[in-house]
């Protein structure tokens, strides 16, 4: 079940860029509206910071970071948007995630039910912060797998979807 969960997200990503490779101009376009929708939401540009997403056996990572290290008012707005996706998460709460994406990521409704189970913690990093998502539940584990392996699709981050040991930093 769970590699079968993870293949289908990760099958997004040739059949998006196929779609796009039709309608190029649609492509930009969509990227454009999940950029200024991510502003809105998260109270930062995107185009100045740099989102991250870590699959862990236990779960995963929400990274963000200024890429200016002198860019502290952008800084400041990704920790306090992050510290509030911690709580809102562990909530329930993803309309964040929906509203930028446009959709309901992939796993949302099962993080949504499962939510007693998956812990979010805060955590602020020397250039930004990040949210940690970490369950034992199985059923848990995948839709978080689920929901990152989106956001590196949609965000075209380049992050790895292979599922490792959290490291030391990360």
């Amino acid at each position: 079940m769970r590699i079968a969960a993870l293949l289908a997200v990760l099958s997004l990503g040739p059949t998006w860029q196929a779609q796009q490779k039709n309608a190029p101009q649609n492509h930009g376009d969509h990227q454009h509206e999940i950029e200024k929708r991510g502003d809105q939401a998260m109270g930062f540009s995107q185009a100045k910071t740099t989102h991250h997403f870590r699959l862990f056996k236990d779960g995963g990572s929400i990274e963000v970071e200024v890429d200016d290290p002198k860019d502290t008012a952008s800084r400041q707005q990704i920790r306090e948007h992050l510290e509030h996706i911690a709580k809102m998460f562990s909530a329930g709460n993803f309309e964040s995630p929906m509203f930028t994406h446009g959709t309901t990521p992939p796993g949302v409704p099962t993080m949504m039910h499962l939510r007693d189970q998956i812990e979010y913690s805060f955590a602020e990093t020397e250039k930004g912060a990040k949210v940690r998502i970490k369950t034992p539940n199985g059923q848990a584990t995948d839709a978080a797998h689920a929901f990152l392996l989106f956001q590196i699709v949609a965000h075209q981050t380049g992050d790895s979807p292979d599922i490792s040991e959290e490291t030391q930093g990360k």
